[in-house]
């Protein structure tokens, strides 16, 4: 499908408004296309995420329980977390986070696709990942301010999770649905 138009808003001026460990806000002032201006257009940057749907040797789908503040509830999600400016690619930025959240190594990173948890106002992507030959190395090593527990599923278990809504975090539903169709776990 092409674009028949420049759909493409040019940055007139930047301002941070917020920049702290957990956010970085941008005030930008926009001009469209159309010639409308924006004079407030906020962006929350971010560096890119990834995240993996990980399988142990065994078969076993390695996921995670965490405390997520903003929603004041223990959610299930699959391991994963930011890359980091040290990381030499996101297989490396998910092998790491894999090793520090879980204790676990893999022998295998298939990548399956990227996703924006908001590409309106959110300028990073969430890389996702199928990783497989899990095998636990070490204990966990969290970074400040992480706590979470790590569970084992079933394959079985994990899309009944899913249907009932007990995995909630959209970017790990979308990287679930990959790894399964990928997997050969997901018919249309």
């Amino acid at each position: 499908m092409a674009i028949s138009r420049n759909l493409i808003w040019q940055t007139v001026n930047s301002t941070y408004v917020l920049k702290d460990t957990w956010a970085t806000i941008r005030r930008d002032a926009c001009l469209l296309p159309n010639g409308v201006k924006i004079d407030s257009y906020y962006v929350y940057e971010f560096p890119d995420w990834v995240t993996a749907f990980a399988l142990t040797k065994d078969g076993k789908v390695i996921l995670e329980k965490q405390y997520r503040h903003a929603l004041g509830r223990v959610d299930i999600e699959t391991p994963g977390g930011c890359v980091d400016e040290s990381d030499a690619s996101t297989e490396a930025a998910i092998a790491r986070e894999l090793l520090e959240e879980t204790g676990y190594q893999f022998t295998h990173f298939q990548k399956l696709g990227i996703t924006s948890a908001n590409p309106s106002t959110n300028n990073n992507i969430m890389h996702l990942y199928l990783a497989t030959g899990g095998e636990k190395v070490t204990h966990q090593n969290f970074d400040q301010g992480e706590d979470l527990e790590v569970f084992l599923a079933d394959i079985h278990e994990v899309k009944q999770m899913l249907r009932e809504n007990k995995i909630i975090q959209s970017m790990h539903v979308t990287c679930i649905f990959l790894a399964l169709e990928h997997l050969g776990e997901l018919h249309f």
